[in-house]
């Protein structure tokens, strides 16, 4: 028999039946046979790969089914629209980054971090072995390249200055998102702005020995790299299928853990352009940080003191206007979770 605690009891007998899911919960998440069936749109962030296979292995063993979700797993046409489709209503959920739900949200975006991914972040330095850049300082003199993104712009400026080295003395170049193929035809030294999981994986596998410096490790404030995030109307109306696609995420996330062909070989039907040894490569690379740090916090976890830390270098480099609001996330959806109205954000 399960126990429950005096305030558990004491809320089952002053609520309605109706209200139980979405007010008193345990950390158990037990759901008694199969809810009725209903339809949750999922916007990818890019295109389907490893980072997904959590996702990906959730879909195929019937993880969403057995929870009551018809997950309809969509792929944008352009990597900026996922937010926006969720502030419009045309996606219930959408995986996006921390630096961006934050900057949609000093814009006024109504949009809230339900649950981490990757919880730390993956973009890095890298430079191909020849360069013998294994240091900040060694980028004295040599040229960067990059995506054009502003908040990465200020990643170089900020892990440049912790070296002490000068920002003029190093070129920077946009190259877009062609970060690799810029690094092997030798127009640029080293690029910022590649996932050590993935485009590390990928140049190891090729055997051109990249040199790789994650981002936290040199003065940039960690951070969740992938996050799924929905608007707050969904929070606040539709919490039990956020809860429900949570529990599901992390049964398909277990099973990645256990067996990473269980979120590749559905990844592949999806996007069948995947090289199968590459994506199961990068699953391994990335499974520690599929999930949190510590144990004792529950799958998708969310940090309230690394993200205001990370807001608040957000804010003194100029890229968000006002602190972060403490609203900018909750970890209340999450397996293990109580369930309630309270919310664990930044206060």
């Amino acid at each position: 028999m399960t126990r429950r605690s005096p305030a558990a009891l004491l809320c089952l007998l002053l609520l309605p039946v109706a209200l139980l899911l979405s007010a008193c919960g345990s950390k158990e998440d037990d759901i008694a046979g199969t809810p009725q069936t209903q339809k949750l749109t999922l916007m990818l962030d890019y295109f389907p790969n490893a980072d997904h296979a959590g996702i990906y292995a959730a879909q195929a063993s019937g993880a969403f089914a057995k929870v009551g979700l018809d997950v309809d797993i969509q792929t944008p046409s352009d990597p900026s629209a996922p937010l926006k489709l969720v502030e419009a209503g045309r996606a219930d959920l959408a995986i996006s980054y921390e630096p961006e739900l934050l900057l949609a949200r000093d814009k006024g975006a109504k949009l809230v971090a339900v649950g981490a991914i990757v919880n730390k972040p993956l973009t890095s330095l890298m430079a191909l072995g020849k360069e013998k850049i294994t240091r900040v300082e060694d980028l004295r003199g040599k040229t960067v390249g990059t995506a054009g993104i502003p908040y990465q712009a200020a990643y170089l400026k900020t892990i440049l200055e912790e070296a002490g080295v000068p920002p003029e003395d190093v070129k920077t170049v946009d190259v877009g998102f062609n970060l690799v193929p810029a690094m092997i035809s030798g127009k640029v030294d080293a690029t910022l702005g590649a996932f050590w999981n993935y485009e590390g994986t990928q140049l190891q596998r090729e055997k051109k020995d990249p040199d790789i410096i994650r981002m936290e490790t040199v003065g940039v404030p960690t951070y969740d790299e992938l996050v799924v995030v929905a608007s707050e109307e969904t929070t606040k109306d539709r919490g039990a299928l956020v809860r429900r696609f949570f529990q599901a995420l992390r049964q398909g996330t277990e099973q990645v853990r256990a067996d990473p062909a269980a979120g590749v070989t559905p990844l592949l039907k999806a996007n069948p352009d995947l090289d199968r040894g590459l994506q199961e490569a990068v699953v391994r690379k990335t499974l520690p940080v599929f999930f949190p740090a510590d144990d004792e916090d529950p799958f998708g976890y969310m940090d309230p003191s690394q993200w205001r830390a990370y807001g608040r270098w957000m804010l003194d480099r100029g890229l968000i206007t006002k602190e972060i609001d403490p609203t900018s996330l909750t970890n209340e959806f999450l397996p293990g979770a109580p369930i309630g109205n309270e919310r664990e954000g930044l206060d």
